[in-house]
């Protein structure tokens, strides 16, 4: 196998260093993972029926924390979600699991997503205050055209866990009026590791319905409705001690467009939103568990936006307003195995209310045709009530003078600059962000971590966590091949972490300990990544990317979950109808680990995938065939983002069809 990898890598950087350069065209420090509307989807990926989850890890920005076979937890730049802002349509959404096993990302299908929005460090402030950056999921939807009926079938199936996959979508759009509907259902058994290991507690099941509609009131009016019901039942988590019999939630909005007649204002939308999320973890099919307990969460918020965008000489301006309203609780019941003794019941989450409106500012100024500066600003007004007498009580038995609401003001601000001339591209850029601690960070109590080993108590005293960025980028392009280089570094003060105190008794039983989440002094982040591509012929293509990333504490001990040098490259052909693909990915041996966070040493690996597709048209239908081969060797592999060392999924075959008509 580590033949294998030196021949690709070999064959790689043979190509990227012996061919000639041209121009490319970059604006801003800014992904855009463009996964497509409905048809380009089908049409271009190599396995049209992945999971979001599979798709997200094609950006180099991007990793995801796997705790079994569904609903892994995106981290940005190498900090996970309290340090990111993932948004559906630009809507604020937050998880009702203490755990992390109901990310956002979780409610959304591939089927029904136009792109993936990703954007580093302070370029993701548009949609709330944040550090590492965000994630903007943007939905398929009509447009007002004469287009018509359009009917979707998908199915599909996975030889590994032995996933049966079925979906359909219905979409009509004429001059007045649109509707995009789809539903996908997927069932799937336990998965098997390399060696055909079985991962027992690994299977899932998942119903999601999409639908958005527009109506247009005049030509530069228009209002949009679109509902998301997700619903999984009967979810293993194999790292983690508990799973989950009911994940479901409820997204909802109402959207005005208004393009006036200005040669200022271009475009002013405003939308409502409100969304319900339900959560319940228990360990009823866990066998030899001391005591039984159910951990019931809800999350439910209330939002809005409001944002213009316009231009005045050379300036691109956007303003957004922008506020939310959530309410998340969680709780836990114990049931001793002596029917006589009394249930143990407390608040995990004790009913925290969030109230946050913010403005944010930005102008994009043309310096000239080969450059522009982008300034941007960000204040935030943040405030938290504890709602619930008993579980305010309880947190003041560790903080007796805090009180039930604690208000904030969070301030950001970035500068980048950008060029573009005869095939170079450059620019950089840096910022100041804040973000205040999560519910967890502030008021989670006894939440235990099983990837340490610890109970967590939060702490409402921490203050603003800050950070201080700067980034740079250089591109190259000539006539067949394109480079990119990028890197960010990440300087943030009262970086928040849990920090063991030997005073406070565990609750769990076989705990480490507690850790209260604390603010060291500082932290620093590197993030890099390089790729490159090359277009051999009419019919050829090769790609390639690369990763680093490293993080520490104030210590110089390393951070969790910093990426290894991590790769991936692959040749494809694509003549006619037909497509193909074979990919090396894995990475090197995680040396910068931290036993202190719960993490140890994980090994290189690198396996090797296959995938091929037909596109057959008959006359105004189409069916498109996809299937292929993951990990052809069966490798037995796990990386330094799995969750207590949860190996991934070993050979697995797959074939997804869908038909256009």
């Amino acid at each position: 196998m580590k033949k294998l990898v030196v021949f690709f890598l070999s064959f790689s950087f043979y190509f990227s260093f012996s061919q000639e350069v041209d121009s490319l065209k970059t604006k801003e420090l800014k992904e855009v993972l463009v996964v497509g509307t409905k048809a380009p989807l089908h049409e271009k990926q190599g396995k049209t029926l992945a999971t979001l989850d599979e798709f997200l890890q094609k950006s180099t920005k991007v990793d995801l924390i796997k705790r079994g076979a569904y609903a892994w937890e995106p981290i940005i730049n190498g900090m996970a979600s309290e340090r990111t802002v993932i948004t559906i349509d630009g809507m604020r959404i937050f998880g009702a699991c203490t755990d992390k096993m109901d990310p956002v990302t979780s409610y959304v299908e591939v089927s029904n997503l136009s792109e993936a929005t990703i954007s580093s460090g302070q370029q993701g402030s548009y949609h709330g205050n944040t550090i590492g950056g965000s994630i903007d999921l943007k939905r398929s939807q009509r447009q007002f055209t004469n287009a018509g009926w359009e009917f979707f079938v998908n199915s599909g199936y996975e030889t590994n866990n032995r996933q049966k996959i079925i979906g359909s979508a219905i979409n009509y759009a004429d001059s007045l009026f649109y509707v995009d509907t789809d539903v996908m259902y997927r069932d799937a058994e336990n998965y098997k590791a390399g060696n055909d290991k079985e991962i027992h507690f690994s299977q899932f099941r998942k119903l999601n319905l999409s639908a958005t509609s527009g109506y247009r009131l005049s030509p530069n009016k228009n209002i949009e409705a679109s509902v998301i019901f997700d619903r999984a039942t009967d979810v293993g988590y194999p790292a983690l001690p508990m799973d989950v019999s009911l994940a479901e939630a409820l997204i909802t909005s109402l959207k005005f467009n208004y393009k006036p007649n200005s040669e200022q204002i271009e475009n002013w939308e405003t939308k409502l939103y409100f969304n319900t999320i339900t959560h319940t973890m228990d360990d009823t099919k866990r066998p030899d568990v001391p005591i039984h307990m159910d951990m019931p969460g809800w999350s439910d918020t209330y939002g809005f936006y409001s944002k213009i965008n316009g231009k005045y000489k050379k300036h691109q301006f956007l303003g957004n307003l922008n506020s939310f309203y959530n309410r998340s609780v969680a709780e836990m019941t114990m049931y001793p195995s002596d029917p006589n003794e009394n249930l143990m019941f407390m608040y995990t989450w004790p009913d925290v209310r969030t109230l946050y409106s913010g403005i944010y500012l930005e102008d994009n100024y043309e310096i000239n045709c080969h450059s522009n500066l982008k300034l941007t600003t960000n204040l935030g007004f943040h405030n938290n009530n504890v709602a619930s007498d008993f579980g305010l009580q309880s947190l003041q038995i560790f903080y007796p003078e805090m009180e039930a609401s604690n208000s904030r003001f969070l301030k950001s601000i970035s500068t980048n600059y950008f060029y573009n001339k005869d095939g170079i591209s450059y620019g950089f850029g840096m910022g100041y962000g804040e973000r205040a601690p999560s519910v967890s960070e502030g008021y989670g109590f006894y939440l235990f971590n099983s990837f340490d080993g610890f109970d967590y108590i939060g702490n409402p005293n921490l203050k603003n966590e800050k950070s201080l960025e700067g980034n740079a980028t250089i591109g190259y392009k000539k006539a067949q091949w394109q480079t990119k280089i990028s890197a960010s570094y990440f300087h943030i003060y009262d970086y928040i972490i849990g920090i063991p105190d030997a005073s406070v008794a565990p609750m769990t039983i076989g705990a480490n300990g507690i850790k209260v989440y604390t603010a060291l002094d500082f932290a620093t982040i590197f993030s890099s990544d390089f790729t490159v591509s090359y277009q051999l012929s009419d019919f050829w293509i090769w790609k390639g990317q690369f990763v680093y990333n490293l993080g520490n504490d104030n210590e110089n001990n390393g951070l969790p979950f910093m990426s290894p040098f991590n790769y991936m490259t692959s040749l494809g052909f694509r003549p006619g109808k037909f497509s193909s693909e074979l990919q090396l990915k894995g990475n090197a041996t995680q040396t910068e680990y931290n036993a202190f966070y719960g993490e140890d040493k994980t090994s290189d690996y690198a396996i090797v995938n296959a995938n091929f597709g037909y596109k057959f048209t008959f006359e105004k239908s189409k069916m498109i065939l996809n299937t292929g081969i993951e990990n052809i060797f069966d490798a037995n592999y796990t990386t330094y983002t799995d969750w207590k060392n949860l190996p991934r999924m070993g050979r697995n075959v797959f074939v997804n069809l869908m038909f256009q008509f």
